[in-house]
C-alpha cells in the first residue's frame, strides 16, 4: 500500500514539474491541484484564504478536519469539510503555514506558504490518507518560499503582479522607497524628478495622483496635495518604511469593487509582525560625492558640488507571549546633502554671461539642499482565540526639506518644508466555519507646510531674454524670501468592516462599508511678501515692478472642510466550474463636502457678474457658476460595475484565458475644490514704474512715479489704502461638478511555461482605459462682444487671450469645470522565473507599449489650467510624460557561500513633451492666431537608460548575530539621460518661419538623476 501511494506521488510530481523538493501524499496534492483563484475576495484587507475540497480515494471526504498553524507566530485556524467534502480556512496573515489533515483515522501535514491577498485553492486528494504520518517537507503553496519567491498567479481577472521580499531586500536601489519596486510591473512608473527633490509612482496615462496605496487594508490616499498618497508632494522622502514591508501586489487595472479611491494603480501590501522568536536588524547606508560620477554640468565646471545620502535604521520584534502576543518596530531615518549650484539660465551664452554685473554673476556658486526624514513603525499582534486575531498598527513620519533653490534661486530664496504624517489602525479578525469579518478603526493626520526660509521682501532681476524676439523678460536671479506659503492637511478617524462568506457552493461573497469623517484645510498665499523686480541693465537699486498681496476684507483665507466620505460595495467570486471563474462587483462612493456644497458667493460679484455685459451672449451661462449656499449637491453618480473572468484551458492552471471591464471613480484633490476661496482671499497690487522698456509713459503705458516709501511695508500698506480694489481675481467651480472616473478593458492569457528545466511564468495582456472627467480651470473672461480670441472670425486658435478684460471691479474670472480626459491602450508582456533555495536564481521581464492621449498636454503630469482655448475640446495630444516603449530586466542570483548578486536593466523610448507649434502662422504684422499645442518627441531610439548592479556578502559570527555587507552601483555605465531640448519648431518672431533645425535635440546639459552612484551599507540581524 506505501509503495503505491509512493508511485502516486511520482505521478503527480511528474506532472506537476516538480514544484517541491520532497514528496508526501499532501505535499504531492497540494502543488498538483493547486488551484489559484481570483485574490481578491481579501486583497485590500491583505489576508489571504485556502479553501477547496477533500477527497478520499477520490469520493469526497465528509467531516475531515482540516487546520492550518503559522509557523512563526502560532496563529491557527480549523475547518470541517461538508459531505460534499469543501473546506474554507480565512482571514490568514501572509506567511508560512504547515496544514494538516485528519481524515479516517490517519493524518498527513505540509509546510505552505500564502502570498498578500491571496484565495489559493486546495483540491486534496488524499487516497493514502490513513497510511501517512506526518510530512516535515517544506513545501510552498504557491511556490513563493520564505525567502520571498514569487510566482505570479494565474487565476485571476485582474491585471495583478507580486513584489516579493525577496526582490525588496535583494535588488539594487539607492533611495529605500518600497514603491520603487513596483517599475518591475509592466504599466508602471517610478519617476524622481532630476533634482531628486521628488519620487512619485504613476500608472498609465493618468498622473500620479490617481493610484492608491493600502498598506494593510487600508488606503493611504491623499485627499488635500497631488502625489497619490500622503506625503509624496514634494518629497524625496518614503512613504513608509521599507523594512516594515513584507511583500505586495500591484494592480494596474481591473482591481475588485472593494478598492476605492483609485482610477489609476492600486499598490496592496502587507506589513511584518513579530514572530515567536526574537529577531532584530540595524542598517547604515552610505554614499557622499567621492563616490559619485560628476554629472555633465559638474565635468563642464570642473569642480564637483557637494552631496551625500546617509539611510540607517533598526528592527525589532518577538513574542510577548508566545503563540499569542508578538510586536514588531521599526525606525528608519535619512539624512541628505543634494547638490542645488545657483547657476544662469540656460538662454545665456557665455558673453551674456560675462556682461551681467558682478553683483548678480558673483552668486552664481555651488550650493545644497538639505533634507531629513524620521519614519516610525510598530505593530501589535494579539491572538485572542484560534478565531479571533486583533492588531495595532502606527506610523509616524517627520520630515524637514528644503524646495526651491538652485538655478537663478540663492539658498536664502528657498523655501522651508514641514511634512509630517501620523496613522494608527485598530483591525479586528473575526472567522467562523462561514464568515469572515475584517474591521478596521483607523485615524490619520497629515500636514504639509511649505514656508519661507527667508521672511522677508523677495527681489527679481531680470534682462531681456536674448533667444526670444517678443522682448520677453528673463530672471537670472532671485534673492530675498521665498515664493511659496502654504498650511494644508487632513486630519480625522474611519470605520470600515469587510464581510466574507463562504458557506455557498462554489461562491465567496465578500460585501464592505466604509464611513470616514476627515477634516480638510487648506491656505495658501503667492507671494506671501512683496516681490520686487529689477532690471540689471537698468538698475540694481531701483525696480521697475513690484507685486504684493493684501487680505480682502471680510474674506477668510483660512479654507477648512468637515468632509464624510461613504461607501459601500459587495462582490461575488464565482467558480462556475473548475476552469471558469467569474468575478462580480459593484460599489458606491460618495463624499460629503461642505465647503464646495455650502459655498456662497459674495453677493456684490454674483451682482457684478449677473451685469456683466460681456459674458451675457458667450459661450456658457454664468449662472452655472454661481453658488447661493443651497443650489449644489454632491456627487452621487458613482456606481461601478466591476466585472471579470478567468478560464483555465487545460485544468492545471498553466493556460488562463482571463479579462474584465469596469469602472473606478477618483476624487477631486481638495487644493483644486478651495480655489473657489484662494481666488477671493487676497487682492493682488502689481505697480509698474517708469521704464524705457518694461513701463513707457510715452506709449500710453500706465505707470506709477517711483517713490522710496514703496520699498516698505508701511508704504505698500499706505498705498493699497489709498488705491482700494473691490476684488481681485474670482475663482468658481460649476455647481454640477462631478468625479473623475475611468473605464477599464482588458484581454489576456497567462502560462507557465517550461524552460531550461524550470517553470517560467509569461503574461500578454491588452488593455484599453479611458478617463474623463478631470478637473482643470480655464479663463471666463470675455470681449465686449462674448468672444475668446480677438480674431476669431479669421479662425484664429491661439493668442488674444482676453486677460485685460475681466469682472468690472474686480479682476479676472477662472472657472472650474469637469473636462480633462485621457485615452490609453497599452499591451503588457511579463516573464518570470522565480527565485527558489533549490534554485537559486530568479529573472524577471516586464515590457508595456503605450498608445496615449491627452485633451490637454502636460494634464498628466499635474497641469490644471487652461487658457489659451475657451474649454477643453476633443481634440487629443500624445501624452506627455508616457513613454511610448518601457523594458525593464532584473535579476538575482544566489551561487552559495551567503553571496548574493543581483541587477536591474530599465530602457525607455523619449516621453513627448509639451510645445506649441505656430509655423501656420502668417507672417508679422499679422497676429499670431494659427498655433496649437504640439507634444513633440526628442530624436532619438532610447531617452532614459539605467543599468544598476548590487552584491551582497553575509557572515555568521557562529551565534544568532549575522553581518553582512552590500553594495549597489547605480547606473553603472554612467549614462546621461539628458532632460533638456530645443522644442521650439519656429525660429521666427512668436515662433513662426522659419522651422528649427534643431527642434528635438538637445540644448542643456541637465540630466535626469542620477549619474553613476556607488552605496556601501552595513548591517547586522539576529
Amino acid at each position: 500500500m506505501k509503495h503505491q501511494a509512493v508511485n502516486k506521488r511520482q505521478a503527480v510530481n511528474k506532472r506537476c514539474n516538480a514544484f517541491h523538493p520532497r514528496p508526501g501524499v499532501l505535499a504531492c496534492a497540494l502543488a498538483g491541484c493547486l488551484a489559484i483563484a481570483s485574490p481578491a475576495a481579501l486583497a485590500q484587507s491583505t489576508s489571504a484564504i485556502i479553501h477547496g475540497q477533500v477527497t478520499v480515494d477520490a469520493a469526497p471526504a465528509d467531516g475531515a478536519t482540516v487546520t492550518v498553524t503559522n509557523t512563526a507566530t502560532g496563529l491557527s485556524r480549523s475547518a470541517q469539510t461538508s459531505a460534499s467534502g469543501g473546506y474554507s480556512l480565512a482571514g490568514l496573515p501572509p506567511g508560512t503555514y504547515r496544514v494538516e489533515v485528519s481524515a479516517g483515522g490517519g493524518s498527513t501535514s505540509q509546510v505552505v506558504t500564502v502570498r498578500v491577498g491571496q484565495t489559493a485553492r486546495l483540491d486534496l486528494s488524499a487516497g493514502g490518507l490513513a497510511e501517512t504520518g506526518p510530512v516535515d517537507a517544506a513545501t510552498d503553496l504557491d511556490t513563493i518560499t520564505v525567502t520571498g519567491t514569487l510566482l505570479a498567479e494565474t487565476r485571476t481577472s485582474e491585471i495583478a503582479t507580486y513584489v516579493s521580499q525577496k526582490q525588496i531586500e535583494a535588488l539594487p536601489q539607492n533611495s529605500r522607497n518600497f514603491l520603487a519596486f513596483a517599475d518591475t510591473v509592466p504599466g508602471m512608473q517610478f519617476i524622481t524628478t532630476p533634482n531628486g527633490q521628488e519620487s512619485q509612482l504613476r500608472s498609465g496615462a493618468q498622473g500620479s495622483s490617481a493610484i492608491n496605496v493600502y498598506i494593510d487594508g487600508v488606503g493611504q490616499k491623499n485627499y488635500v496635495t497631488p502625489g497619490g498618497i500622503t506625503g509624496q508632494d514634494d518629497s524625496e522622502g518614503n512613504p513608509f518604511p521599507q523594512a516594515a514591508i513584507g511583500e505586495y501586489k500591484v494592480i494596474t487595472s481591473n482591481y475588485k469593487a472593494e478598492y476605492d479611491q483609485i482610477s489609476s494603480a492600486a499598490v496592496t501590501a502587507v506589513t511584518r509582525s513579530g514572530t515567536n522568536d526574537f529577531h532584530g536588524s540595524v542598517f547604515w547606508d552610505r554614499s557622499s560625492e567621492g563616490w559619485t560620477s560628476p554629472s555633465p554640468r559638474e565635468e563642464a565646471a570642473g569642480e564637483k558640488d557637494e552631496e551625500s545620502v546617509d539611510q540607517y535604521g533598526l528592527t525589532f520584534g518577538g513574542p510577548i507571549i508566545r503563540d499569542k502576543l508578538h510586536f514588531f518596530m521599526v525606525y528608519e531615518g535619512k539624512d541628505i546633502l543634494r547638490p542645488a549650484p545657483v547657476l544662469p539660465p540656460n538662454q545665456l551664452g557665455d558673453g551674456d554671461i560675462a556682461a551681467l554685473p558682478s553683483e548678480i554673476s558673483s552668486q552664481y556658486r555651488s550650493a545644497s539642499r538639505p533634507f531629513n526624514q524620521d519614519t516610525y513603525f510598530g505593530k501589535l499582534s494579539w491572538q485572542v482565540s484560534d478565531e479571533h486575531l486583533i492588531e495595532l498598527i502606527a506610523r509616524e513620519r517627520r520630515e524637514t526639506g528644503v524646495l526651491g533653490i538652485g538655478g537663478v534661486n540663492v539658498p536664502s530664496a528657498g523655501t522651508a518644508l514641514n511634512n509630517d504624517e501620523s496613522r494608527y489602525d485598530l483591525r479586528s479578525v473575526y472567522s467562523t466555519v462561514n464568515w469572515l469579518n475584517d474591521a478596521h478603526i483607523t485615524f490619520e493626520e497629515a500636514a504639509y507646510n511649505p514656508s519661507p526660509i527667508t521672511p522677508t521682501t523677495s527681489n527679481r532681476y531680470t534682462i531681456i531674454d536674448p533667444t526670444n524676439p517678443n522682448n520677453e523678460e528673463l530672471q537670472v536671479l532671485n534673492t530675498g524670501g521665498g515664493p511659496n506659503y502654504q498650511d494644508k492637511g487632513q486630519k480625522g478617524w474611519g470605520f470600515q468592516d469587510d464581510l466574507t462568506f463562504f458557506g455557498w457552493e462554489g461562491h465567496t461573497l465578500k460585501m464592505g462599508v466604509k464611513y470616514k469623517q476627515v477634516d480638510l484645510k487648506a491656505f495658501q498665499q503667492f507671494p506671501p511678501f512683496p516681490r520686487y523686480w529689477y532690471d540689471v541693465n537698468e538698475s540694481l537699486t531701483q525696480p521697475y515692478r513690484v507685486e504684493y498681496t493684501t487680505a480682502r476684507v471680510g474674506r477668510d483665507p483660512f479654507v477648512e472642510s468637515k468632509n464624510k466620505q461613504f461607501g459601500i460595495y459587495i462582490q461575488d467570486d464565482w467558480e462556475v466550474t473548475d476552469r471558469l471563474t467569474l468575478n462580480l462587483g459593484i460599489r458606491w462612493d460618495y463624499e460629503r463636502i461642505p465647503s464646495y456644497t455650502d459655498y456662497r458667493l459674495d453677493p456684490d460679484i454674483a451682482a457684478a457678474l449677473r451685469g456683466w455685459s460681456n459674458i451675457q451672449n458667450t459661450d456658457y451661462d454664468i449662472e452655472d457658476y454661481i453658488s447661493d449656499g443651497g443650489n449644489r449637491s454632491d456627487f452621487k453618480g458613482a456606481w461601478q460595475p466591476r466585472l471579470g473572468f478567468s478560464y483555465d484551458l487545460s485544468g492545471d492552471q498553466r493556460h488562463v484565458i482571463f479579462g474584465g471591464a469596469g469602472r473606478a471613480y477618483d476624487r477631486n484633490l481638495f487644493d483644486y475644490m478651495a480655489r473657489e476661496y484662494y481666488g477671493g482671499a487676497f487682492t493682488t497690487y502689481r505697480i509698474n514704474f517708469p521704464s524705457p522698456i518694461h513701463c513707457d509713459p510715452g506709449a500710453g503705458e500706465t505707470c506709477t512715479p517711483f517713490d522710496p516709501a514703496l520699498l516698505t511695508p508701511e508704504g505698500l500698506a499706505a498705498y493699497a489704502a489709498a488705491n482700494p480694489i473691490a476684488g481681485g481675481e474670482v475663482q468658481l467651480l460649476n455647481n454640477d461638478l462631478k468625479t473623475p472616473y475611468s473605464d477599464q478593458y482588458s484581454i489576456g492569457m497567462r502560462n507557465i511555461v517550461e524552460w531550461w528545466g524550470h517553470d517560467w511564468n509569461t503574461s500578454v495582456t491588452f488593455s484599453h482605459i479611458r478617463s474623463r472627467d478631470g478637473i482643470y480651470f480655464h479663463l471666463g473672461n470675455r470681449r465686449p462682444d462674448g468672444s475668446f480670441h480677438e480674431f476669431e472670425d479669421r479662425g484664429q486658435t491661439w493668442g488674444g487671450t482676453p486677460w485685460g478684460f475681466g469682472i468690472p471691479g474686480y479682476g479676472s474670472l477662472i472657472l472650474g469645470d469637469n473636462g480633462f480626459e485621457y485615452n490609453l491602450n497599452s499591451l503588457l508582456v511579463s516573464l518570470d522565473k522565480p527565485f527558489t533555495e533549490a534554485s537559486p536564481w530568479g529573472f524577471n521581464l516586464a515590457y508595456t507599449y503605450n498608445d496615449a492621449e491627452e485633451n490637454r498636454p502636460n494634464a498628466s503630469n499635474g497641469e490644471t489650467f487652461l487658457f489659451d482655448y475657451p474649454f477643453a475640446t476633443s481634440q487629443y495630444y500624445p501624452s506627455t510624460g508616457v513613454p511610448e516603449h518601457r523594458l525593464v530586466l532584473s535579476g538575482i542570483y544566489s551561487p552559495g557561500w551567503d553571496l548574493t548578486f543581483s541587477g536591474k536593466l530599465v530602457l525607455e523610448s523619449h516621453k513627448p513633451r509639451s510645445s506649441n507649434n505656430c509655423l501656420n502662422s502668417p507672417p508679422e504684422p499679422e497676429p499670431n492666431y494659427l498655433c496649437d499645442y504640439d507634444p513633440y518627441t526628442p530624436d532619438g531610439s532610447i531617452g532614459y537608460k539605467r543599468f544598476d548592479l548590487a552584491a551582497e556578502k553575509r557572515w555568521n559570527t557562529g551565534s544568532d548575530v549575522s553581518f553582512k555587507v552590500r553594495a549597489d552601483l547605480i547606473n553603472v555605465f554612467n549614462w546621461a539621460n539628458w532632460n533638456q531640448f530645443d522644442g521650439r519648431y519656429g525660429i521666427g518672431p512668436g515662433g513662426r518661419l522659419p522651422v528649427n533645425p534643431d527642434q528635438g535635440q538637445r540644448n542643456g546639459n541637465e540630466i535626469i538623476e542620477p549619474s553613476r552612484t556607488f552605496k556601501l551599507s552595513f548591517g547586522l540581524d539576529w
